[in-house]
């Protein structure tokens, strides 16, 4: 599927993700890689040599080549990687679905990784990756199907061949062609209820019919199945031969090796693909036809969320990815400065957040999309928000298209590619293969940051493709009646198509709404320059040091790791403000999130064009209090706090904005039923082992406690009573780092000791625990937690290692061969620094009760496999944990994240993963049987649901009763989360 994991998720890089979201067209109207740009206004590219443009950031080398098959390959030597990773993009996608076969790429996604000539046996790619250290994942986009991995650098020689045999000669054997549809429909049946999809099935329906980007792109067991025209088995390997060759396949490799060692690994790996002439497929359908707009689309929405989206056809900017006009535009129309639309929304109680970008693009034709979250208020006065919108694009087209704008545009995107930090070696590599597919070789890496050219005529002409006779609205809400039902994903919709008349009146409003429009247009205002712009960009030289402490005083402290290895000048702070009562309460709890997301609502306006020049601010709440938390260029950062502080300390809490915070709030609490079921379970999990044991009837009811005078007394209350524990890591001195930190110091004078502050607590699961999680999704799902007996470093590195050698088991035999369901997974999952194993399956045609008893029978066959593991056995999965534990960071704000670990939890030598590595080194064979032993014997924590059956959990949540799971002794006080692959919750933040 296009976004989803099939194993264990890898994250996208920005760039990819924005591709596969947006669909964006291929780079058939490119020049050549040989091309050079025309003169540059921000990104220097005509200075550089090489075959790509980099920043000067970038220590990495590059090489482009091209095989004698046809196949190009860009080649990365980052003798700094941990990892190595390999990608490739092959341009074809869902557009390509036959009309009697849709969804027939993606389920060749799926079954291209069950078994080659050489490597038949369908688990053996996965198996070998998971046991080095590494992680695999695909994804099926419009007209791209991307394939991509990571793994230990030792052992990536020894992976390429296995995944370059997918592109050569896949088995697509048919004993499992059938066990696969079934997967590929449990992964459309997880996804029934998700509004994204349900909105855009509907929005499908409101453009041509005929474009291949408007039909059902997934599969189902109703389009994946035999037909005249052949067995599904053979449209397959049709559907492969026709559209998989080297002449559409862009191959991406980046690891530690050198180039020529990399260039010999693609040669004697990839040479074998065969060519078969093939071009990437060209849409010349248009997307939208004669009559079809303007029109009005309502979509009824499963969760209570209101947006209201204008979408207009455009030509697809592609060709012109060096002048950038849409990006220019959505900057103006985005922002959410004062003067601004968000702001004038905001201000009538209208709307949360607004956003303005790119939308489907198939290399002819695109979509611009202004997207807007609506109040429940907000939602009642639609016509007179489309007033405003299109008053401000008038104020745009007037004022807008201004030369020293897009130099300020320009800049900012100079500074961040100039800045730019490294991303993951997987991440790089499935982003290039695709950007392959878009620009010139020479320019992948520069071309998301290029703006060379003005071009006012070019902006005037996109301009003049946003009105109103060239507009699909779409609203969706769950008010929605709908007089037609999606096919696919079920969603009742009405679609009105309206005449350019009618589109016309549809702005026109009675004399109070004209008023309000009116009103509206007069605190419209385009943004001036942006007065937050840093203009100290040297990096200074630090030397290379453990964090410090600066400060030491009863009520604060301040803690320092100067920087320069990344080689940004930019500094990452936090400050916990931790209140040793925050905790005592639900109203606390709720409390303290209402402040924290009052202080950010009450600065967005004032502080967005910070955020544009790259200085950023955020207040979250969490189990022991506020933190602040601000990253950015170091200069700049001191304005910002103050301001920060100032609206903490005294800022007005103005009832209407606090109203529509406190609505946002309890709509999140209100849509948590229709979360994901496995994200619902995995939260549930974290509610009942951290933090107050706080229902959602018990926190709405908090909620409506909240008012400017409660909140205000609230945050006088909380302020009296803080420690202040801080961490910068960055460019800077200690002396600037000292200065800063006793700024904010001083503004809050706290007054508690460290000592007065609660420890973090898990809870031990000491009986037997069952409990039924609320979801109103369709599938049934079950989650088993297995909890090691203590927070020492001991038991944190043996189950580390345990969840390596559990989770391709697991997910081979519950997904795999037994096809529970789509969403299958076993890991190592601490809470906090509490070690633990989940288990979870989400299936659409099994009940809880029978996914417990696979995983019970599951667990009896891994007995076995536990009894007969040797030291040979053992060792790669032992070295994937601590490869895991030594990588280095790649970025400061990952730096800066581990310090502020570490302190959070009293680690002050900040080398908790250094001995945790050295714990991990000593787990042998027959500790892994001890700790499996233990949690077979122990009781465990399941949480369960089946459709149709009530749910206990705020029932039984405030009765529960857990004490807390033993602490490490005082000699290893307090270790962090020791996750080699956790995934943090939002209990878990400090």
């Amino acid at each position: 599927m296009p976004l989803l994991p099939r194993f264990r998720p890898l994250g996208l890089s920005a760039a990819i993700a924005a591709i596969v979201l947006a669909g964006l067209s291929p780079g058939a109207v490119l020049a050549d890689a040989n091309s050079t740009p025309g003169s540059a206004q921000n990104v220097s590219v005509n200075a550089q040599t090489g075959p790509v443009i980099k920043s000067e950031n970038d220590k990495r080398s590059y090489r482009s080549l091209t095989l004698n098959n046809g196949l190009r390959v860009l080649l990365v030597s980052d003798p700094g990687a941990d990892k190595a990773a390999a990608a490739m993009d092959v341009e074809v996608g869902s557009a390509q679905d036959p009309k009697d076969v849709l969804g027939l790429a993606h389920f060749l996604e799926h079954m291209l990784f069950l078994g080659t000539d050489r490597y038949p046996d369908p688990d053996a790619y996965q198996d070998f990756i998971t046991k080095h250290g590494g992680n695999h994942n695909a994804f099926t986009a419009s007209q791209d199907t991307n394939y991509f991995f990571d793994i230990e650098p030792e052992a990536f020689d020894e992976a390429l061949p296995r995944f370059a045999r997918f592109f050569v000669a896949p088995q697509f054997n048919a004993e499992y062609v059938d066990r696969e549809r079934h997967a590929v429909n449990s992964e459309y049946q997880a996804r029934m209820q998700d509004d994204g999809r349900r909105v855009y099935e509907a929005v499908e329906k409101a453009l041509n019919p005929e474009h291949p980007f408007n039909r059902f792109s997934v599969g189902s067991l109703d389009t994946l199945q035999d037909t005249d025209a052949g067995s599904l088995r053979q449209r397959l390997v049709d559907f492969y031969t026709a559209h998989y060759g080297a002449g559409v396949m862009r191959l991406s490799l980046v690891g530690p090796q050198s180039l020529d060692a990399l260039e010999k690994l693609t040669r004697s790996n990839f040479s074998d693909v065969p060519n078969r002439d093939l071009k990437r497929p060209e849409i010349d359908i248009p997307l939208v036809t004669q009559g079809e707009l303007p029109a009005r689309l309502e979509v009824k929405a499963l969760k209570q969320e209101r947006e209201l989206a204008f979408m207009f056809p455009i030509d697809d900017p592609i060709e012109h990815y060096r002048t950038q006009p849409v990006s220019y535009l959505a900057n103006l129309i985005g922002h959410e400065g004062e003067g601004s639309l968000l702001a004038a929304l905001k201000a009538k109680g209208w709307a949360d957040a607004l956003s303005a970008g790119g939308g489907l693009s198939d290399g002819h034709n695109a979509m611009l999309s202004i997207d807007i979250t609506l109040t429940p208020e907000g939602a009642k006065h639609q016509p007179e928000i489309r007033a405003a919108l299109f008053d401000y694009l008038a104020l745009v087209r007037k004022q807008g298209i201004n030369d020293w704008r897009y130099a300020e545009q320009a800049k900012l995107g100079e500074q961040k590619f100039r800045f730019q930090q490294r991303s993951s070696p997987v991440d790089l590599a499935s982003s290039l293969a695709m950007m392959m597919t878009r620009y010139p070789v020479k320019e992948v890496l520069a071309a998301p940051y290029l703006m060379q050219n003005f071009d006012a005529a070019l902006l005037d002409k996109t301009l003049a493709r946003l009105t109103q006779d060239n507009l699909l609205e779409v609203y969706s809400g769950p008010n929605v009646a709908g007089d037609e039902q999606g096919q696919w994903f079920k969603a009742p919709y009405t679609l009105t198509r309206l005449s350019d008349d009618d589109a016309t009146s549809s702005a026109a409003t009675d004399g109070a709404s004209a008023s309000t429009a009116d009103s509206l247009a007069n605190q419209l205002a385009l943004p001036a320059p942006n007065p937050y712009l840093a203009s100290d960009f040297r990096v200074l030289e630090l030397p290379n040091a453990a964090p410090t402490q600066l400060l030491d005083e009863p009520g604060a402290e301040l803690w320092y790791q100067g920087n320069d290895s990344f080689g940004v000048p930019q500094a990452e702070w936090r400050f916990g403000l931790l209140n040793p009562e925050i905790s005592s309460s639900v109203e606390e709890q709720v409390m303290s999130r209402v402040l924290a997301a009052w202080l950010n609502e009450s600065l967005n306006a004032r502080l967005y064009p910070a955020r544009l020049a790259g200085q950023d601010a955020l207040a979250y709440a969490h189990g022991r209090g506020i933190t602040l938390q601000f990253s950015g260029w170091r200069d700049g950062q001191q304005p910002e706090m103050r301001e920060v502080l100032d609206q903490l300390v005294n800022g007005e809490i103005v009832p209407a904005t606090l109203e529509r915070i406190t609505q946002r709030l309890r709509r999140n609490l209100q849509n948590r039923a229709q979360a994901p079921l496995y994200s619902q379970l995995g939260r549930s999990l974290s509610e009942t082992l951290i933090g107050p044991l706080a229902t959602t009837p018990q926190m709405m009811a908090a909620l409506d406690t909240v008012n400017s005078q409660t909140l205000d007394a609230f945050r006088k209350h909380f302020l009296a009573r803080l420690h202040v524990q801080a961490m910068v890591t960055g460019n800077l001195t200690a002396k600037q780092a000292s200065d800063t930190g006793q700024l904010v110091v001083n503004g809050l004078a706290p007054r508690v000791t460290r000592e007065a502050i609660p420890t973090l607590e898990v809870r031990q699961i000491s009986q037997q625990t069952a409990l039924r999680p609320n979801s109103t999704r369709s599938d049934a799902g079950a989650l088993r937690y297995l909890q090691g007996e203590d927070r020492t470093l001991q038991s944190q590195a043996r189950l580390a290692v345990l969840g390596q050698l559990i989770e391709a088991p697991f997910y081979s035999r519950l997904r795999t061969d037994e096809q529970l369901g789509y969403i299958v997974s076993a890991s190592y999952s601490p809470m906090l620094d509490a070690p633990g194993l989940s288990m979870l399956v989400q299936s659409p045609s099994k009940d809880s009760k029978t996914l417990f008893s696979r995983m019970d029978a599951f667990m009896t066959e891994f007995d076995t496999r536990v009894q007969a593991l040797d030291e040979s056995a053992l060792t790669s999965y032992r070295q994937a944990v601590i490869d895991s534990l030594t990588q280095k960071p790649r970025r400061l704000s990952e730096l800066a994240a581990r310090n502020w670990n570490e302190l959070s939890f009293g680690w002050t030598g900040f080398d908790r993963r250094q001995q945790l590595v050295a714990a991990v080194k000593q787990v042998n064979p027959e500790d892994i049987r001890a700790t499996w032993q233990r949690l077979r014997n122990a009781d465990s924590l399941e949480l369960a649901f089946d459709p149709g059956t009530p749910s206990d959990f705020d029932q039984r949540i405030p009765k529960l009763a857990l004490p807390a799971l033993p602490e490490a002794p005082r000699a290893q006080a307090e270790a962090t989360t020791s996750a080699p692959s956790a995934q943090p919750t939002s209990n878990a933040q400090h």
